[in-house]
């Protein structure tokens, strides 16, 4: 059972004490930096001059340093630019200006874990890693609620980067909600593995088998994607709601017999070997190697796999019933 810590326990004004930079100005960064100010810490935004998240920044009012000045003016240096940038990062802007009593913190553990980065001995590093996108990161703070967050201390130089930690999560808002006490390790793994073989890849695979199968069986493209694709938000959302006791007691009784009796010839002892196959991946570090790796390499192969996927007919079919369904999407029809 995670650790929860309530507001009550929770030292707000530890955020307020010194200068916090937001390192990468995408939608997580931007609503960190927001929320931040607005709970009346002092935020500035390292990011290269001239690109567009710094353009971004200064439309937003904040001052924007290049990396390294913003680590060096900052008392807590948050690093939320993607996982492949760390190590470059890292290495060339924000070490030789990381002083000792400066907190380094991130907001997912993948390159501390994996030793992307080796911070010096000298500054805290903790993790603090709100439980969803930026976008409702910032939406629900604004709506006086919050996201759920996790944090964990990887190195503890001063004595008091949980409260460090703890202070920042409240200050985005998510003592509203929860805050849970973990480890870089918990959390980079299971992220990793919910990404894989849930959200991400088992999802994608499984609304494509199901809209191929049905497809090769002589049914209209369009009703397949309804069945198998279209409605899988709805369904997430009853499960994100009541849980999957609750979902089931939402659903039609021919629908929950159907998934009791069929779902585990889907997801079968094959599925779930494969699932601790990937996840020994995980642990072990050979995921992350492959995927430094890649990158390193120049991302080719994920280019290719990534177009490939793209031009599945499924796509075409999507775009066409989406343009119909604009309300699915206010700012794009596609």
């Amino acid at each position: 059972m995670l650790k929860a810590w309530p507001a009550e326990d929770i030292d707000a004004e530890l955020i307020r004490k010194g200068p916090v930079a937001i390192v990468g100005y995408g939608n997580q960064g931007r609503a960190h930096a927001l929320n931040l100010r607005d709970s009346g810490a002092s935020v500035l935004v390292g990011a290269r001059e001239g690109g567009t998240s710094s353009a971004r920044a200064k439309a937003d009012g904040f001052e924007v340093l290049a990396v390294g000045e913003a680590t060096r003016a900052s008392s807590v240096i948050m690093l939320v630019t993607p996982d492949e940038t760390h190590r470059h990062l890292f290495e060339s802007s924000l070490l030789p200006a990381l002083q000792p009593k400066k907190t380094l913190a991130f907001a997912h553990g993948f390159s501390v874990h994996f030793k992307e980065v080796t911070p010096p001995a000298g500054v805290d590093v903790v993790l603090v890693a709100p439980t969803g996108p930026g976008t409702k990161l910032r939406s629900l703070y604004l709506q006086g609620q919050g996201l759920p967050c996790l944090v964990a201390v990887a190195q503890d130089a001063s004595g008091g980067a949980l409260g460090t930690a703890l202070s920042y999560a409240h200050a985005l808002g998510a003592s509203r909600a929860r805050i849970l006490e973990t480890t870089f390790a918990a959390e980079t793994e299971t992220d990793l593995f919910g990404e894989q073989v849930v959200v991400c890849g088992g999802l994608s695979h499984l609304v494509t088998a199901a809209f191929e199968t049905l497809v090769a069986a002589g049914y209209p493209e369009e009703l397949a994607y309804f069945e198998c694709v279209h409605q899988v938000e709805l369904l997430a959302g009853l499960i994100q709601r009541k849980g999957v006791a609750g979902m089931r007691q939402a659903i039609s009784g021919t629908a929950r017999y159907g998934d009791l009796t069929r779902g585990p010839r889907v997801i079968d002892e094959h599925t779930r070997a494969a699932m601790e196959a990937i996840l020994r991946e995980i642990q072990s570090g050979d995921f992350a190697k492959e995927w430094m790796g890649e990158s390193r390499a120049g991302g080719k192969k994920l280019e290719r796999l990534t177009r490939a996927a793209a031009g599945h007919p499924m796509e075409d079919v999507g775009r066409r019933l989406r343009a119909l369904m604009p309300w699915i999407d206010p700012e794009s029809s596609g």
